[in-house]
């Protein structure tokens, strides 16, 4: 699991529980995901197709720190899954776990279109590549 976001837990964060609110996690989480989907498959022609169960484990309060873990898991013909952890950074308690979330990169009508990727790269190359 590679963790390249952290997030500050602020007030606007925070739920009527003053803990940390569900949507705003899964918008970082959804933000996060695409940008590794991104930089995979080296377009930016991508959509969330599938989350699978969202399993909250702990909860996170403001002044937290927490940081967000993806991974690639499969490489389909149009698609990459995804698996996403987030934690805290001080105390490294879990918070959520998601087994799959799914990116399909599509052409400018929004069909799915194949990327041609097989394996994960550790750079931005793919970026470059024209």
């Amino acid at each position: 699991m590679n963790f390249y976001t952290r997030k500050l837990i602020k007030p606007e964060d925070l739920n009527a529980r003053n803990t940390l609110f569900g949507g705003s996690l899964l918008r970082w989480i959804d933000e996060e995901a695409a940008i590794y989907t991104i930089i995979q498959l080296g377009t930016n022609k991508v959509v969330t197709k599938y989350m699978s169960e969202i399993n909250f484990v702990s909860s996170a309060r403001q002044g937290d720190i927490v940081e967000l873990g993806i991974k690639a898991t499969a490489f389909g013909r149009t698609s990459l899954t995804l698996a996403c952890q987030v934690r805290n950074k001080i105390t490294q308690n879990l918070i959520l776990t998601i087994e799959k979330i799914v990116f399909v990169s599509v052409d400018d009508e929004g069909v799915p279109f194949p990327h041609g990727k097989t394996e994960i790269t550790y750079s931005d190359e793919r970026l470059r590549e024209e």
